[in-house]
Parts: structure tokens; C-alpha cells; sequence
């Protein structure tokens, strides 16, 4: 969990070197939020602290929403909970609120607007940072096989964290909901004991950044010469639900479907050593395999013009040479 904008507002000047007026809130909760979020992760922090706006005691004393445009999960549960919505960019007065939550928002904030919350902003990002810093961090966690993730914020002095084992076979999707559960918790904990956090802040590390782009149909394609049993079994978990894996064989484009993991093939004679991209239609299972780096992978399910047995049948002996070259090309 990260903070942002609290040095840059006591830094903030009017022209002629006086400090810009500014009516700080008390020195703790209840806050004046101004929430920005777009996505399903962020509408898990935006319920927590909707909740909390109406309970005894509750760190919420007024909620605000910006939404990007369109029809997107913020704005409707926005919509739905009675919560003022804010068009990007917002222009808040200077005073109206006392700290900003960023959830999955996907633009970057001006110093100028990150300068009208006293108390800085809140931003909530499910990698370990440095770590995976960028806009899709769970699809590069599950894809890098990584075992442990935090929730923390994603750049700027760190105010809390808490790791999270992601269990063996954990999808990209799953991941998500228990990450976005935790971070809303989280967060709801943060701002209860702000100030504190804000003393015992801890800067992030300079080494071990990378960066977490998003996803895109490129990322599908198997590279079955370069890529292991477990690599594609990440890649089928981070971005099989979203975008379907897929290959080439005799210049067509093969979506591979219902992934079944390692496969054991036992093959004889000249053929006891597959090439990786070499297949093996498995009828009792009705499974197809495809050799990689170091074994076999198996799909129940194939969609291009022509079904699986077919596939194989007109490979002459599920030679796939032609599908091997196609992929690295």
C-alpha cells in the first residue's frame, strides 16, 4: 500500500511564495473520500468503504466517485449505492476532500489534482512491489508461476502490506477475487490509523522493478520449442479465460481449449523422442497432445476447420513440424 501526494501538497505554493490555503480535516478518520476506480478489483474497495460510510464509528464521512466514461463496474455499483459521481478529470475545490483512494483506475493522476487532497492519496496495486509496477499485475504473477503476492500499493513510500500464497493451478480470475477482498480490507485498515501509517512509512526498494503491461492476443500464441509443461500451464491460468491459447499449423490459426496439463505419451521407434510441436491425438481420452521443451501438454478441445482427428489425420502420423514453424514465425 503506497501513498502519494502528501510531500508534493506541503510543497505547494500561490505566486508569491505563501502556501496555498488549504482546510485540512481533523488529524484523523472520518475521512472525505474521492475514490477513483474502473474495474471488478476496484468495486470490491469501493463496497467496503460504502459500507462503512454508514456504520457507528466508520473511518467514511463522505464518499465520492470518479469513473472513466462508458458503462464500467465502478460507475454502475456508483450509480446503483446513490454515490456522487465525478467525469475524468474532476475538478475538486480545494478543502472538499481529504484523501484519494486509487483502485485499478488506469490513468495517471496530475500532480495538480494529487495536490488538492491534504492528506495525500491511497493507492491499492496486487503485486510485490517493485515487482510487477503496471497495469496488469495478477495476469504476470500467475503467468511467472510466482507463490507468493502481496496487497500493496504501487509506487511511493509503503504504508502496509500483507502476502498471500497463490495456491498451485490458481487462475488469473481467481486470483483476482481473493486479491481484491483482501486489498479492500486493507485499505479499510489503513485509513482507520493513517497518520501512524503515514510516520512509519518505508520506501520501496530501487531494485527488483519490472513492469506488468497489458495483456494482449499476441501473448497467446505457444511457443512449444521454448516454453515447458509448467510455462504453458501459467500461461493457460493468467490468460486462457480472456484469451484462448493458440497456434498455427499449414498457415491456419488453431485456438487450443479445455487445457488438461502434462500429459504421459509413450511413443516407439523413430518416434520415441518427439520434435517439440509433435502431436498425439489420445482417443480414449480424446485428448490432443503436443509435445513442448520438456514433455507433453493435452487439450480436449481445438477450433479451427477442422476437428481434432481430422487434425491429426491429415498431419500423416501427427508429424507437427508445420505447426512448430508456424508458431516461432
Amino acid at each position: 500500500m503506497w501513498l502519494l501526494g502528501r510531500t508534493a501538497a506541503r510543497r505547494c505554493l500561490r505566486a508569491g511564495g505563501r502556501p496555498a490555503a488549504r482546510r485540512l480535516s481533523s488529524s484523523g478518520p472520518p475521512w472525505r473520500l474521492l475514490f477513483f476506480g474502473s474495474d471488478h478489483f476496484a468495486v470490491e474497495s469501493l463496497k467496503v468503504l460504502t459500507s462503512n460510510r454508514s456504520s457507528s464509528g466508520g473511518v467514511v464521512e463522505t464518499l465520492e466517485v470518479v469513473a472513466l466514461p462508458g458503462d464500467v463496474p465502478v460507475k454502475r455499483f456508483a450509480l446503483q449505492n446513490q454515490l456522487p459521481v465525478h467525469s475524468w478529470p474532476p475538478h475538486p475545490a480545494d478543502g472538499q476532500f481529504d484523501v484519494g483512494v486509487v483502485v485499478s483506475f488506469g490513468c495517471l493522476l496530475p500532480e495538480k489534482l494529487i495536490n488538492k487532497f491534504p492528506h495525500g492519496i491511497l493507492n491499492v496495486h496486487p503485486s510485490l512491489l517493485p515487482r510487477w509496477r503496471g497495469p496488469a499485475p495478477i495476469f504476470h504473477t500467475i503467468m511467472h508461476g510466482d507463490a507468493i503476492r502481496p496487497h500493496r500499493f504501487d509506487v511511493g513510500p509503503l504504508l502496509q502490506q500483507e502476502l498471500h500464497q497463490v495456491p498451485e493451478g490458481c487462475t488469473a480470475d481467481q486470483l483476482e477475487a481473493a486479491l481484491s477482498s483482501k486489498g479492500a480490507h486493507l485499505l479499510l485498515d489503513t485509513l482507520r490509523t493513517l497518520p501512524e501509517r503515514v510516520a512509519h512509512r518505508r520506501e520501496q526498494s530501487r531494485s527488483g522493478g519490472t513492469f506488468a503491461p497489458k495483456i494482449n492476443a499476441s501473448m497467446s500464441w505457444v511457443q512449444w520449442e521454448e516454453q515447458t509443461c509448467a510455462q504453458i500451464g501459467c500461461l493457460q491460468c493468467a490468460i486462457g479465460s480472456r484469451i484462448p491459447l493458440r497456434t498455427s499449423w499449414m498457415g491456419r490459426t488453431v485456438t487450443l481449449l479445455d487445457f488438461v496439463g502434462r500429459c504421459h505419451i509413450s511413443l516407439s521407434g523413430e518416434r520415441s523422442r518427439a520434435a517439440p510441436g509433435s502431436v498425439s491425438y489420445q482417443k480414449e481420452s480424446n485428448t490432443l497432445a503436443v509435445s513442448c521443451k520438456d514433455g507433453w501438454v493435452g487439450f480436449r478441445k481445438s477450433a479451427c476447420d477442422l476437428t481434432s482427428a481430422q487434425f491429426i489425420s491429415r498431419k500423416h502420423g501427427g508429424d507437427a513440424k508445420d505447426m512448430r514453424e508456424d508458431s516461432a514465425s
